[in-house]
């Protein structure tokens, strides 16, 4: 049996097939245009336009725009901000800081991306109908801060740190140095000045090291 196909049906089928896409690939681009105008100033059509889509195949493949950027964070976790959970692996307390600040000022500042981090000073304020994304970039700084302190925590126990370390507060200290480096990257600083904030940040952080804890 024969088979005869309307050219105007058939380009209307055409039309509506979502076009296909590395799924992986058009994250990356979207996680860039989050990372460079923030959830609020990347539009739908900035997105689309960066990841080569259509808004039917965006929305299609990642049902809304917070979904989208929720994912857009994981992928920036797990490739830009990998060298951080790395850094805090290190056995010796002060070397995982020095790892830590010293890559954050060259990662912060390194050429041909956005500047800075995307998630340290991401959706501070928003609209109202977005403080659901606001919450969730929120959670994910605690989660870093977390992060801080047990490593210091761990530094206590092992005697490498004094016992009467501010757990606490030299963790706050050493999140609010990358922060205070990813907004002044993003204004501009080079690597060398955001090395040298490092740099003296870990003077302090030196400040802390057990009298018996292993040399650097």
């Amino acid at each position: 049996m024969i088979v005869v196909i309307n050219r105007d049906e058939a380009k209307s089928r055409s039309r509506g097939r979502p076009r296909a896409f590395d799924r992986d690939k058009v994250l990356a681009l979207a996680g860039e245009t989050f990372w460079r105008y923030g959830y609020e100033g990347a539009s739908i059509a900035d997105l689309t336009a960066a990841m080569g889509i259509t808004p039917q195949s965006l929305y299609a493949a990642f049902t809304s725009k917070a979904d989208l950027y929720r994912e857009a964070l994981g992928w920036y976790q797990s490739q830009i901000g990998a060298f951080t959970p790395a850094a805090l692996r290190e056995p010796d307390v002060i070397r995982s800081f020095e790892r830590l600040l010293t890559e954050t000022a060259t990662e912060f500042s390194r050429p041909g991306r956005p500047q800075g981090c995307m998630i340290s000073t991401a959706v501070l304020t928003c609209a109202r109908e977005n403080e659901p994304v606001a919450e969730m970039v929120a959670q994910q700084r605690d989660t870093t801060l977390t992060a801080l302190r047990k490593r210091i925590e761990r530094g206590v126990a092992d005697g490498q740190l004094r016992k009467e370390t501010d757990v606490a507060g030299l963790a706050r200290f050493i999140g609010a140095i990358i922060q205070g480096m990813s907004v002044q990257a993003r204004d501009g600083a080079s690597e060398a000045e955001l090395h040298a904030i490092a740099r003296l940040a870990l003077e302090q952080v030196r400040n802390f090291r057990s009298p018996t804890g292993t040399a650097t």
